[in-house]
């Protein structure tokens, strides 16, 4: 069956190269362009995926190429800006990375001038699409656990980079409940930053849901960490989940039961999704409404920290509570020397097969930052 779909790429890093793969795994879609500002990325990702038309400027692509599908594959702050502008064509749906955006008054925008132009918008959670997550959140819902009570979980790398992943996963598991209220502390003695987002070094936070659930996160307070393996406590069980397995116990069973629910590729779920809702299904699982909720909940853990109290939903602040924290000074810089967790993904390959064996040898970001300035000196 030859392709019915066309697809675009705007950005061509690793995440990039992941939805060229996941549309490549849908028969009815042909990637016919990708968008990238660097020229040695774009032609290398040209070359690899035969892709027939690689441009450097974003409008270029929208211009020339009647897209069905376009993914928005680069860093935080040119998630909304790119969004509207590629809604301006009207494809019939977009594929934006995680986390949606920075800030309430921006996911909503998004989601409005998308809305008003009838284009689909899904946010990059690709995670839903793991077997058994999907096979967890069934097995909550049937009660082999009892009522839920607790979730935890703990990532690293930041709030707005892996916690994004957690704070949606708990969501997705749960069966996507409203949030009640959220708690959370934060510490940022150094002056990190996040694919040029200011953030923090480290957070615990609670989130309270309106089902009576809660869930504590752990952000960067431990060294081993995962964004896939998760705990939850019922009344009568506890069950676990990692990427591709499920284990419960609960007064039935004599000890864990085992459920293996293998993986297939996420991102190619995701995209047959992206195919199936612009068909006719109903939803995606990874649609902005759904998205926003998870975004809200990140501000809230921020704006809890800010204000040293309960965040009750609906939020009121729609900006990014770090910078405001920045702004009236409540997270002055202790150790000096501004550092981006993520400035390896611009590096040239020599510096980051050094920036590589840094991490391997276990030194901490801003002990990296400052030896790879040392290189350049």
């Amino acid at each position: 069956m030859s392709a019915r779909y066309r697809a675009g790429v705007i950005g061509m890093g690793q995440i990039g190269r992941h939805h060229v793969i996941g549309y490549r795994g849908v028969e009815s879609v042909d990637v016919v362009a990708i968008t990238e500002p660097n020229e040695r990325v774009r032609t290398a990702a040209q070359q690899e995926f035969n892709i027939p038309t690689a441009y450097s400027d974003v409008r270029e692509m929208l211009d020339r190429e009647r897209l069905d599908f376009v993914s928005v594959c680069t860093w935080h702050l040119l998630h909304e800006p790119q969004t509207v502008a590629a809604a301006a064509y009207r494809p019939k749906a977009i594929l934006c990375e995680k986390p949606m955006t920075v800030g309430l008054a921006s996911a909503d925008r998004m989601i409005r001038t998308c809305e008003d132009r009838g284009v689909r918008l899904v946010i990059g959670h690709q995670r839903r699409f793991f077997h058994s997550w999907t096979k967890a959140r069934e097995l909550i819902q049937e009660g082999v656990i009892g009522t839920p009570q607790m979730v935890t979980a703990k990532t690293g790398e930041g709030l707005l980079n892996c916690g994004t992943h957690v704070v949606d996963a708990i969501r997705y598991l749960l069966g996507d409940p409203e949030t009640e209220w959220v708690m959370g502390a934060v510490e940022r003695k150094t002056d990190r930053f996040e694919r040029e987002v200011r953030i923090e070094d480290r957070c615990l936070g609670v989130i309270r849901f309106k089902t009576g659930a809660q869930a504590l996160i752990q952000s960067d307070l431990t060294p081993e960490w995962s964004v896939d393996d998760y705990q939850v406590r019922g009344m009568d069980g506890v069950l676990e989940t990692t990427s591709q397995a499920v284990r419960y116990v609960n007064g039935s069973t004599t000890g864990w039961v085992t459920v293996e629910t293998g993986y297939d590729d996420a991102w190619v779920l995701q995209a047959q999704g992206l195919v199936s809702w612009v068909e006719g299904a109903t939803g995606h699982r990874g649609e902005a409404r759904q998205a926003r909720q998870t975004v809200e909940i990140l501000m809230a853990l921020y704006q809890s920290a800010r204000d040293h109290e309960v965040v009750r939903m609906p939020m009121q602040e729609q900006g990014y509570p770090i910078d405001l924290m920045w702004d009236e000074g409540k997270i002055p810089v202790v150790e000096p020397g501004a550092y981006d967790i993520r400035a390896f993904l611009a590096m040239e390959p020599d510096d980051r097969a050094a920036y590589g064996e840094m991490r391997r040898q276990g030194m901490r970001h801003k002990d990296i930052a400052e030896a790879m300035k040392r290189r350049h000196q």
